[in-house]
Parts: C-alpha cells; sequence; structure tokens
C-alpha cells in the first residue's frame, strides 16, 4: 500500500485509453458525440469544452459524412443482407 491516495488512477492530461474503431463504429460515436453536445445546456460548458476536445480529435465532419453507414455494415456483415 501506498502513501498516495490517487496511485494508479489516472492523472490530469495523461492519455486514458486507445480506441480502434472501424469505419462504422467511428460515424456512430463521432454522430453520438455531437448529439450530446447539441443537447448539453448552458451550465455544462466545461462537458461541452472536453466533447469538442474529443471532436477534435475524429476526422472532420466531412470526412465523417462520407461514411456510408450502410456499405460499412453490409462489408462487416452486421445487416445481415
Amino acid at each position: 500500500m501506498t502513501d498516495e491516495p490517487d496511485s494508479g488512477l489516472i492523472k490530469p492530461g495523461q492519455i486514458a485509453f486507445h480506441l480502434d474503431l472501424t469505419a462504422a463504429q467511428l460515424k456512430i460515436v463521432h454522430t453520438a458525440l455531437i448529439s450530446l453536445r447539441d443537447d448539453l445546456g448552458r451550465d455544462e460548458r466545461d462537458v461541452r469544452d472536453v466533447v469538442n476536445t474529443v471532436l477534435d480529435k475524429l476526422p472532420s465532419a466531412h470526412d465523417i459524412r462520407a461514411i456510408d453507414l450502410d456499405r460499412e455494415l453490409r462489408a462487416e456483415g452486421e445487416l445481415g443482407g
């Protein structure tokens, strides 16, 4: 046991997780983050800032729109058809 109560915790600014996504997954994550950001109220500016920081790490909105979700899902075999 150590004397530091937060030993083993993720430090501020430290990379916490690396995530590999398919194109379909990327489009869903991007869409979900946009929806979350748009639903946040004025008093949640700090959360909006974090969401914007994550969105800034993703490809541009133009690139995301270019992903054909149906085609990607068919290619991944997730559409049963």
